[in-house]
């Protein structure tokens, strides 16, 4: 699975040897090997490489994590935490999986609905008669 996030194609890059700091907003995906902070990233499909440490709050349509995250993340499809990523922060998504030998301290609220609140949603069909 690490091979193919690898081969897949991206807009942007942040190198390797590269640290951007900021509010970054792009159409299409971006793949972060360096290093990135800010306050937030907004994109279609964000790849933080094996190399990669980003310190930010994440709002994309899929995110696959090889390295480091400090920040939460809010995707619209899908997140996909690598056997090398390490992760702090809340994960919001209607799609989670998660690889052995990842490291995650947060929380997980996997809802297909992001508009309802899920615990008011199970709490309401738990009632029902």
């Amino acid at each position: 699975m690490s091979n193919m996030s690898r081969v897949e194609e991206t807009n942007s890059t942040i190198g390797k040897n590269s640290k951007f700091e900021g509010k970054f907003a792009i159409k299409g995906s971006i793949r972060i090997d360096g290093k990135f902070e800010g306050d937030v990233l907004i994109v279609d499909k964000v790849i933080i490489g094996p190399k990669g440490k980003v310190k930010t709050n994440i709002k994309a349509s899929s995110v696959v994590v090889e390295g480091i995250l400090i920040g939460n993340i809010e995707a619209q499809n899908r997140v996909l935490l690598l056997p090398t990523s390490k992760i702090l922060g809340d994960i919001k998504t209607p799609e989670l999986i998660i690889q052995n030998g990842t490291i995650l301290e947060g929380r997980c609220t996997i809802s297909h609905n992001s508009e309802e609140d899920a615990r008011k949603l199970i709490t309401s069909l738990y009632e029902e008669e």
